[in-house]
Formats: structure tokens, C-alpha cells, sequence
């Protein structure tokens, strides 16, 4: 049974270790509880893959209170959580990150693959930024290279950030994506790329009717009348 979110292991300190005597001591930072018991299930067998799970957290303000509480190696970081993202908590936890002699290292995983989203992460201070299509035997691997100080990108990924910074020039601001939420972006991308909304619901583990209330949104914010000029709008854009 998964701990409350704000909840920390007590056995913080065990020296329980995986094959080949690696240990990482971890906190899930989504606010899906069934997909945080899905990774812990993949992943917190700490005696096979040397992972120990030390806590969980389903908002921005129990994100950092967990993190400062338990002080883990590697943190697995959700880009869209309520009260602010995952790049608040980057913020927040920045003198940790900074702390040389006990670093906690960021690897974001997401559902979302959006440009903005890995860049946004990336310069508050993550290490690396994997999708959750990945295989937990990958995600194990990730998360101790990111334990070793190793930035971990999915492939497609990488590129965005590349492109990013090898250029010193700001991005332009678009003032209507700029009126959506993350969450709205997210079922934006979805709906453009063909998808239907049972099967957007299934990718953001949220049901048919919180979609539809969404793109409600999205068409009114946009001041568009249908799915077909919405696509028409995010491919201008470059967001499918």
C-alpha cells in the first residue's frame, strides 16, 4: 500500500542495495496517484533494481516539504502539477540542487514531449527529461545516471535542447498560448495530433468529460469554433 503524499519512509537511511550494489534513494513527484503506484510497482523493488523509494507528492507544496524532508538523490518530476509546475518546484528546491556536497538531482518524467516543457525544465535546473512511454528497466537506468550527475535526455528529446541553447536568442512570446494552462496545452497537442478523447483521457489519466471541459476552454480562449480550426492553429504554430 503507497504512503499519503506527504508521507516520508522511515527507513530513509537502509543500506539495502540492487544488483551490482547500487543504491539511489528516490521521491515521485505526480499528481496521479495510479501512476505513481505504477512506477513505484516498476521500479521500488529496491533488493533487484537498487531503487528505494523514500517518498510521494501530488502538488507543488508537498513536492517540496518531501524533498526537504527526505533529502533524496534523484527526484522524478511531473511537469504539470497544481500550484505552479514542475518548474516551481525546481525553483523552490534550488539551494538543494546547488548543494555540493549532497545534491538532489531532477529527472522529469512526463507524458508531455512539448519543446517548451523540456527546455522550461531544463534551465530551472533538472537533469534530464524522459517521457513515460519509457520501459522501467530504462527508467532505472535513468535514474541512476542522474544519481551520477549524468544529463538524461529520451532521443527526440535531446534535440529540442540543443536547438535551445545553442541559441542566445529569446523566444518569441505567444501571447494566445500564453492564455492556456499546461493542462490545456497538453489536450491541445492531443486533440491536433487526431486524437479522440477516450483516448486522451486514457494518456492524462483524466476522464472523457474533464477533456471535454478543456477543450471548451481552448476553443473559447482561442476564440475558435471546432477541433478542425484548432488543429489548423497548433500546426500554424508548430505544436503537433
Amino acid at each position: 500500500m503507497l504512503n499519503d503524499p506527504t508521507e516520508t519512509n522511515s527507513t530513509a537511511g537502509a543500506e539495502t542495495t540492487g544488483e551490482g550494489g547500487r543504491h539511489v534513494r528516490v521521491v515521485l513527484v505526480d499528481d496521479h496517484r495510479m501512476f505513481r503506484t505504477g512506477v513505484q510497482a516498476e521500479i521500488g523493488q529496491t533488493e533487484q533494481t537498487g531503487v528505494e523509494v523514500v517518498g510521494e507528492a501530488a502538488d507543488v507544496d508537498q513536492a517540496v516539504t518531501v524533498i526537504t524532508a527526505t533529502r533524496p538523490e534523484v527526484v522524478l518530476l511531473d511537469v504539470h502539477l497544481p500550484g505552479g509546475g514542475g518548474v516551481e518546484v525546481l525553483r523552490r528546491c534550488a539551494a538543494l540542487t546547488a548543494d555540493t556536497e549532497r545534491p538532489v538531482r531532477f529527472l522529469a518524467l512526463s507524458v508531455s514531449d512539448a519543446a517548451e516543457d523540456v527546455i522550461g525544465v531544463i534551465r530551472g535546473g533538472a537533469r534530464g527529461y524522459v517521457t513515460k512511454t519509457i520501459t522501467g528497466a530504462d527508467l532505472v537506468d535513468s535514474i541512476f545516471r542522474v544519481q551520477e550527475g549524468d544529463a538524461v535526455f529520451s532521443p527526440r528529446l535531446a534535440g529540442f535542447v540543443l536547438d535551445a541553447f545553442a541559441s542566445t536568442d529569446a523566444p518569441p512570446v505567444d501571447e494566445d498560448l500564453d492564455r492556456l494552462t499546461q493542462r490545456e496545452r497538453e489536450v491541445l497537442r492531443l486533440i491536433a495530433r487526431g486524437y479522440a478523447y477516450k483516448e486522451i483521457a486514457k494518456q492524462l489519466f483524466i476522464s472523457v468529460k474533464t477533456v471535454e471541459s478543456h477543450v471548451s476552454a481552448v476553443l473559447r480562449k482561442l476564440q475558435l469554433s471546432n477541433r478542425h480550426e484548432l488543429t489548423r492553429w497548433a500546426t500554424a504554430r508548430r505544436l503537433v
